[in-house]
């Protein structure tokens, strides 16, 4: 049976403003001032040698224990001492390259030879992104063989998908790309600045012959000339493909249907009809049958290893040991290149050779709207083992299942024994964790992955509108019930319990992750009504036990639930963040691990935030001391899950998190904040990034992320195009997302106009909360110097305060509304009428 876009047949998905004001406002108002005056944060011994010595103890003892837990030795073990590990490698690689091809697309019955791939080796999701088209999110057929190529994000000029041109054939049997000067041109200008045919060029330079079948296949396969040696229109013309080293083939009637239905009115490519896309799907799955029976049958299907654990012997010098895992053979007539070039592995059928491995990606999208794409490989895989029935991973996304098209480039040059240059971002496929699930049901699941992707980027939108205009909205109905006093009593428990739940939104959008809402008829009322009930539960929770009747009970418990929600998701995994409305968009393929921006903004807001509720705790039992060790702590120690490479990933991050943390402790430990005290805790995040970054690098690269791939691009002096991109990125997404903005705008106004002024109630309700439990004014502040910090060091922009501020403020309102109703109102008596005069009567 067909997969189809709407099937509900799966099983459960793989869960497992800019504020400078702010401080100013805080510190100096005559409001702020009047409170200090009168609620004092006590004196502490912080300032003595002793207590210094305490804590600064209690810190670094902290930071060595977390590293020696972490292995921090281990990160610089491989690749760094040692000779290398032989291992097989194929005799050649197959790359079919099926643009536009989805999961929803294969059946069983009409495509056996695709069925039969992911049955014999793994599966997963791709990624596709690419260079787009202006003002389309999608990648063009063209975009999509470049970026093979490349090993980078690349694209081609033009405003539509024109289809790949048709080569130039040269006389030794060869092609070349028409207008080949023309596409280098063009990627130079773009922010990736890829370099077109890497992949080709590797090959050749190692001794390698490669071969394309189809227009597209010349784009992949070409040397940085934008040649290829050998070039046939169909693969039944390429004769014995035993002599090839790469092979690279294009099954393109997808691509070439969806080319032939026209433009519409807008320019956008007509979609194809079912009809016509089953039909497409069927001659590509025939071309695909062709290329496997094509294969030499001593090698078809053949995953085993060479003879004996290190060395392939060759016929002519059984006892040749001339390198781990090298093969040398007569050179095939017509290569070029030498037979000796290090680090490829050449040897004659027959010889220990591991036999063909294929790697199979739908590299482009085929429709208006962005998918994600077939990837399947079966054969010997880089680390010498024969890729494994089950899903496909890789170190570029983590996540079983889900791969990039980047990584089939670094995973074709891993097949082929050589090292991955700089410029190539991805990683290699590997076979990720043991399944005994049947084709049907990976097929099934894999294609509501994409479901799933394609719902979120349907409800994204309305979601984000919707969420924002509420916001706004109980920021009014609340400044009426604390300004005006309107609704007594009751509107202020109201407001108590609104105010909870919407704090709790926020880590209610990953938490949504562990309920199928994509699945369900109505998927926008699907995951409002998801998050709201889970934000609901939490808040049920803040204002249903004991600590209920604390003023940072509710604060402590919503806050701390978002904090260890987020720090135990990153540490296994992301999986939470994976197609959450507010997490990883996998289509788009900005990031699929670690923190994104908008999580980290409401990790570390509810991370400062709970801290400020235990420290008052500790603090109202007479131990400062206690509560300045343990928040100094644990705010280290989430700060170093933030930026760990094998955790959180967050570049920007860290020294935002770090200065948050340390402007809460000197606030909380009675101290004042200076520019110098700022500056220096600033370095040393900066220097703690740097260093995690550095020891990041020192790895091997296919085992680095982007941290400490931003090393070597630095190295290369590269770095300045990155920070340009995400300074433009950062740029737009705070000019362009006008509604986070307004909310931004909005939710300070609220804090600092609302709660930190004098009402119906009496005095502001920010300054009653600061006297009963001073520690909030701590958190608070940390918590907006963090966001300030994080939107200005970020891709994200305006969305990092945003969130934080979805966080920071509706939970200070609760303890604000706890603090109002734990005090009587201090509205002065209405005046009396003016006295009588006691002069005599006129006259």
């Amino acid at each position: 049976m067909a997969v189809t876009r709407g099937s509900r047949e799966t099983r459960a998905h793989r869960w497992t403003a800019r504020t400078a004001p702010v401080t100013a406002i805080l510190l100096g108002t005559r409001t702020h001032r009047w409170m200090i005056r009168t609620a004092p944060v006590t004196a502490t011994p912080f300032g003595t040698r002793a207590h210094r010595w305490v804590v600064c103890t209690a810190l670094a003892t902290a930071f060595f224990l977390l590293s020696g837990l972490s292995g921090l030795s281990g990160l610089f073990g491989p690749g760094t001492a040692g000779a290398a590990v032989a291992r097989p490698l194929p005799a050649r690689v197959v790359v079919i390259g099926v643009p536009g091809l989805e999961w929803s697309d294969l059946d069983r019955v009409r495509t056996p030879n695709l069925w039969k791939l992911v049955d014999q080796g793994g599966a997963a999701s791709l990624s596709t992104r690419a260079v787009p088209p202006p003002d389309r999110g999608i990648t063009c057929p063209v975009a999509g063989w470049l970026t093979v190529s490349a090993g980078q994000r690349a694209g081609a000029p033009g405003a539509s998908c024109a289809p790949p041109p048709t080569p130039a054939a040269t006389p030794d049997g060869g092609a070349s790309v028409p207008d080949w000067a023309e596409l280098v041109a063009f990627n130079t200008t773009t922010s990736y600045r890829p370099t077109l045919g890497q992949l080709g060029q590797l090959t050749v330079d190692a001794g390698g012959k490669v071969a394309a079948v189809g227009p597209g296949a010349v784009l992949g396969a070409a040397d940085k000339s934008g040649k290829v040696a050998k070039y046939v229109a169909n693969v039944d013309d390429l004769g014995d493909l035993a002599p090839y080293r790469l092979i690279v083939v294009e099954a393109g009637d997808l691509a070439e249907t969806w080319s032939r239905t026209g433009l519409d009115q807008d320019g956008d490519p007509i979609s194809m009809t079912g009809q016509a896309r089953r039909e497409a799907v069927a001659r590509v799955d025939r071309q695909v049958g062709t290329v496997l029976d094509r294969l030499p049958p001593e090698t078809a299907g053949n995953t085993g290893t060479p003879e004996g654990p290190d060395i392939t012997k060759t016929p002519e010098n059984p006892g040749s040991t001339e390198g781990p895992g090298i093969t040398k053979s007569p050179e095939p007539s017509g290569s070029s290149g030498s037979s000796e070039s290090p680090g490829i592995t050449k040897s004659p059928e027959g010889s220990g050779s591991s036999g063909t491995t294929i790697l199979l990606g739908g590299l482009s999208d085929t429709t208006i709207a962005p998918h994600l794409h077939v990837a399947i490989a079966r054969g010997v895989s880089p680390g010498g083992e024969p890729y494994s029935h089950g899903y496909l991973t890789a170190a570029s996304t983590r996540q079983d299942g889900l791969v990039t098209n980047t990584d089939l480039t670094a995973t074709a040059i891993g097949l082929l024994g050589l090292e991955a240059p700089n410029g190539v971002v991805g990683r290699a496929w590997q076979s990720g964790e043991p399944s005994s699930e049947q084709a049907s049901e990976m097929v099934v699941n894999l294609a509501d992955d994409d479901l799933a992707s394609q719902v979120l980027r349907e409800v994204r939108g309305p979601f984000f509108a919707v969420f924002v205009t509420v916001q706004i909205l109980f920021y009014l109905l609340a400044a009426v019930a604390i300004r005006r006093g309107w609704g007594g009593s009751r509107a202020l428990a109201a407001t108590q319990v609104v105010a909870t739940v919407s704090g709790a939104i926020a880590i209610a959008t990953f938490l949504a992750q562990l309920v199928p809402w994509w699945n369900l008829p109505a998927p926008m009322a699907g995951v409002i009504l998801t998050i709201l009930a889970i934000a609901c539960v939490i808040a049920g929770l803040a204002l249903g036990g004991p600590w209920r009747a604390h003023v940072l009970g509710p604060l402590t418990v919503v806050a701390g639930i978002t904090s260890l929600a987020l720090l135990a998701d990153v540490m296994t995994g992301s999986r939470l963040q994976v197609n959450a409305v507010t997490g990883y968009e996998p289509v788009t393929g900005g990031r699929f691990y670690g923190f994104s921006n908008i999580a980290f903004a409401v990790y570390s807001a509810g991370t400062i935030l709970a801290l400020s509720g235990v420290a008052q705790w500790l603090i109202s039992r007479g131990r400062r001391s206690l509560a300045l060790v343990v928040c100094g702590v644990y705010g280290l120690f989430a700060v170093v899950v933030d930026g760990w490479p094998a955790w959180g990933a967050d570049f920007g991050g860290v020294p935002a998190f770090l200065v948050g943390v340390a402007v809460f402790l000197i606030l909380l430990s009675g101290r004042r904040v200076s520019p110098v005290k700022l500056g220096l805790v600033g370095l040393a995040g900066v220097l703690l990034i740097g260093t995690i970054a550095v020891v990041d690098w020192l790895k091997p690269p296919s085992a680095r992320t982007h941290l400490g791939t931003f090393v070597q691009q630095v190295l290369d002096g590269e770095a300045w195009t990155v920070i340009s991109r995400k300074f433009g990125a950062m740029i737009g997404v705070t000019v362009g997302n006008w509604s986070l903005t307004l909310l931004t705008l909005v939710a300070l106004a609220f804090l600092f106009l609302v709660l930190n002024r004098p009402s119906q109630w009496g005095a502001p309700a920010l300054g009653r909360a600061y006297a009963l439990a001073p520690a909030l004014r701590a958190g608070l502040i940390g918590a907006l110097t963090c966001s300030l910090i994080g939107f200005l060091m970020n891709d994200s922009g305006i969305a990092i305060p945003a969130m934080a501020l979805t966080v920071a403020v509706p939970l200070t309102l609760t303890a604000c509304v706890r603090a109002l109703r734990h005090s009587p109102p201090t509205t002065p008596e209405r005046a009396s009428a003016p006295a009588g005069t006691t002069a005599p009567p006129a006259p």
